[in-house]
């Protein structure tokens, strides 16, 4: 075993009577265990979080999503596409007809957005679970129907129960012009809503409605905003985005879930960063302890330094003590901080001791899940302070070594 090592393993593990030293060697220690320990559990909930964001939007998101680059709408019927529509990875392709309109119920209004789908929509069974009333049903042998949401809702006062007032949608006519009456520059529509559904807020002042309802509206025949993608499991959603964006051209954006939603996911992961930058500043400090324990040990050593140098140590030897017992303290710290804090991850996993706190928020308690990524992240940045602060000590250790072999 190494010189360095083998003392430095004497002075922490001393079977001596427990003095200050060791006291704040054991304050040190417990500093970085609480430190590693937060970043495991702070990683682990964010990472939670973002599972439960998209488990939540890809109810009503579509794993992959066309849309034109420029302009709103294009053409679906390419030769790409079709062949596209017909690909035994796809378990759902739907033409998607989308725009922003004047919805009325009886006299009250709502600028709200109308969302034309075609029947492969219905294919995702995940839609029962958004449906707060009623049932997310689109048509029927006879009539047509809305899906509206929380959002539309509330604000006109919607109810299923009422059969005989319909939802009334408003959009101006392509060709529209000076008239005496601006009613005449729309286009009118009714329908009525079959069930209400509810997700976040930026998809709750939507309608959902047959895709030929909406043509009917807005007065287009072929064109779509969108096409929606769902594969079947087990299907690789990068491989066949990368496979459709080399194919598809440069006149269209092919986008999966989280390029979907990119302001919510940046929020996420610049909460997640600052919060692991604001940790990390607490471990540097919690690290640095050990700077002043292992200058109150050099103080308590001189002797044995003293004597060492006099057997013939060298300076690099010295130094080497106090680095790796440095080192020990931090290894040590952080590997039971990361076991203590994957311990807390997978208790609140399996039990949900820690609530969240709101009786009507979606999640009842905080969610967890891991990445194999964090581990390294966490031993890789509390191994570079551990070095720095080892290393700082290490060079106190040998300061005035002259004067320590005077005084022997």
């Amino acid at each position: 075993m190494n010189t360095s090592i083998y003392i430095a393993k004497r002075y922490l593990f001393s079977k001596k009577q427990t003095h200050a030293i060791n006291i704040i060697s054991g304050i040190s220690m417990l500093g970085v265990l609480v430190g590693s320990a937060a970043l495991i559990i702070i990683l682990s909930v964010f990472n939670g979080l973002e599972k439960v964001i998209l488990s939540l939007y890809s109810d009503f998101t579509p794993e992959l999503k066309i849309e034109p680059r420029l302009g709103k709408t294009f053409d679906p019927n390419t030769p790409y596409l079709k062949l596209l529509s017909k690909d035994d990875r796809i378990f759902s392709y739907t033409d998607v007809l989308q725009e922003r309109v004047l919805i009325k119920y009886g006299e009250k209004p709502f600028i709200g957005t109308i969302k034309g789908v075609s029947d492969d929509f219905l294919k995702k069974k995940e839609l029962d679970s958004i449906v707060h009333y009623g049932s997310f049903t689109l048509k029927d042998d006879r009539y047509q129907f809305a899906v509206i949401g929380t959002t539309i809702q509330a604000s006109l006062g919607v109810s299923l129960k009422d059969q005989f007032t319909p939802l009334q949608i408003y959009s101006p006519r392509r060709t529209s012009g000076s008239s005496n009456n601006p009613m005449n520059d729309f286009v009118f529509r009714t329908i009525l809503p079959s069930g209400i559904f509810g997700i976040q807020q930026e998809f709750d002042d939507q309608m959902v409605t047959p895709i030929e309802f909406t043509r009917g509206l807005l007065d287009e025949p072929v064109n779509v905003s969108a096409i929606e993608i769902n594969l079947k499991p087990g299907a690789d959603i990068d491989g066949m985005q990368d496979e459709i964006k080399e194919k598809i051209g440069e006149n269209y954006v092919v986008k999966n879930r989280k390029e979907q939603n990119t302001e919510l996911y940046k929020t996420i992961n610049y909460e997640r960063w600052s919060i692991f930058m604001i940790l990390t500043f607490v471990l540097i400090i919690a690290i640095f302890n050990i700077v002043g324990s292992l200058t109150m040990l050099v103080i308590d050593k001189r002797k044995d330094i003293a004597i060492l140098t006099s057997l013939g140590a060298d300076k690099r030897l010295i130094q080497g003590i106090f680095f790796f017992e440095g080192m020990m303290i931090s290894t040590i710290g952080c590997i039971s901080g990361v076991v203590l804090g994957t311990i807390i991850c997978i208790l609140q996993l399996e039990f949900s001791f820690v609530k969240m706190g709101a009786k009507l928020s979606v999640l009842d308690a905080y969610p967890v899940a891991f990445k194999a990524s964090d581990f390294p992240l966490v031993f890789g940045t509390v191994g570079v302070i551990a070095v720095i602060a080892a290393g700082i000590s290490a060079r106190l250790s040998v300061k005035g070594l002259d004067e320590i072999k005077q005084d022997l």
